[in-house]
């Protein structure tokens, strides 16, 4: 029997519970029974952690919820790259939030791992946000160590970004909650407090084992580097608290307390809902996104009242660029118009083609937007097919049309949006 093909809401319907599918099974870890095992210990789970820390009835962003999907199959894989980052709310401050899932080795850190932890400092180093490490880590991953630490942009950068963080003045919070040994014990006592939980939280460079291997000398890990040893006798954690949940009310108290810094001085108003329902997307939206569609209409179903006002809207029409606010925020909008239009020269472009009166119309709004103080918000819903071709386009660019004024687009606040 001849098969039927859906219409774009059921396609992208599908989709979405996929996508969900996914994220459920990156949410579990390391899978129930070892979670079950965890809160027999008297811990949290790393989601758990992260609830109880933040505000109620705020979002939080998750960032990298699907790394590590897919990778180190023959280890056992891991889930989430092992470690929970994103933003959120703790005592009314926004800031970024890094936790350790025990349950996914441990809390050994895979190479992905690194990767992901070391986009959550950037994130908080560009933004100037203050950033709380839930620390539960075996450390590095030991079968795979030589992708790991070696190399510029691996682990051992945390602790470069930890000294850099500090002289920026960023607040930084560890709480100890579990095992932190050898790599895994840096990150938290270069923070600028740190906490760790009793009889749970541990943190020293070789555990019991390898001391009696090197030096004969038997130890338990209480004595080595538990709450007692860090808090009283060593000093180097700060406080020891009873459970989880004592450690981290002692972080929202410290948040309540920080002083605000200066604002970046971004136009913010009472949001409005989009006029046009935004699940009208999974309408314009093609299955096939080679097929063209009008990305103005896309944007009215995101930005606040459907109001977008649109830059230069006659020409370099493969390029929209328009004004609008977004959850209450003024931005100021690049996106690739996917429709085949028409220039007054009587040319034919393409959708998605950056052609060089796009480029520069893009490049003088972008130059607006930073002079004004205004996100910027590219919408990353489609492809791009290159610049120009032929000789227009190289003497545009020779021209400094297209090469110079994209070379301006880094100095402006930018806000990156969409996939």
């Amino acid at each position: 029997m001849p098969t039927t093909t859906p219409d774009n809401k059921t396609y992208h319907e599908s989709l979405i519970a996929e996508l969900h599918q996914k994220l459920a099974q990156a949410h579990a870890g390391g899978g129930p029974k070892r979670q079950e095992q965890q809160k027999a210990k008297g811990k949290l789970t790393a989601r758990e952690r992260v609830a109880y820390l933040l505000d109620e009835g705020r979002p939080f962003i998750e960032v990298g919820a699907l790394a590590g999907e897919g990778m180190y199959e023959e280890e056992g894989g891991c889930p989430s790259g092992g470690v929970i980052t994103g933003i959120g709310h703790v005592s009314g401050r926004q800031c970024v939030v890094v936790a350790n899932d025990a349950t996914v080795k441990s809390g050994a850190w895979f190479p992905i791992t690194g990767k992901k932890n070391l986009r959550a400092q950037e994130i908080a180093m560009e933004n100037h946000l203050p950033i709380v490490y839930l620390v539960d880590s075996a450390g590095i991953y030991l079968p795979l160590q030589a992708d790991i630490f070696a190399d510029k942009e691996h682990f051992g950068r945390m602790f470069r970004n930890n000294a850099q963080m500090s002289a920026m003045g960023l607040v930084q919070i560890s709480v100890i909650m579990g095992s932190c040994v050898a790599g895994g014990a840096y990150l938290p006592i270069m923070s600028d407090e740190a906490m760790i939980v009793e009889g749970t939280g541990s943190i020293f460079l070789a555990g019991p084992y390898l001391v009696k291997a090197s030096i004969g000398e038997e130890v338990d890990a209480e004595t080595l580097g538990g709450a007692t040893t860090q808090s009283e006798i060593s000093g180097v954690t700060d406080n020891k608290f009873p459970n989880d949940q004592a450690a981290l009310d002692e972080v929202k108290r410290i948040f309540s307390r920080l002083g605000h810094p200066p604002t970046a001085g971004f136009d913010w108003a009472t949001p409005r809902p989009p006029a046009h329902p935004p699940v009208e997307l999974y309408d314009i939206l093609p299955q096939d996104r080679v097929k063209p569609y009008d990305m103005a209409e896309l944007l009215r179903r995101i930005v606040d009242a459907s109001e977008l006002d649109l830059y230069k809207a006659h020409y370099g029409q493969t390029i929209v660029c328009a004004r609008a606010r977004v959850e209450g925020w003024a931005v100021g909008i690049v996106a690739n118009q996917r429709l085949v239009v028409k220039s007054k020269k009587g040319e034919m472009q393409m959708g998605g083609v950056i052609y060089s009166d796009s480029a520069d119309k893009a490049a003088r709004f972008v130059m607006l937007c930073n002079q004004q103080k205004s996100h910027w918000f590219f919408s990353g819903c489609n492809r791009i097919y290159g610049r120009e071709p032929g000789r227009a386009g190289r003497h545009h660019q020779r021209r400094g049309k297209t090469g110079e004024r994209h070379g301006q687009f880094g100095s402006a606040q930018v806000y990156l949006c969409g996939g």
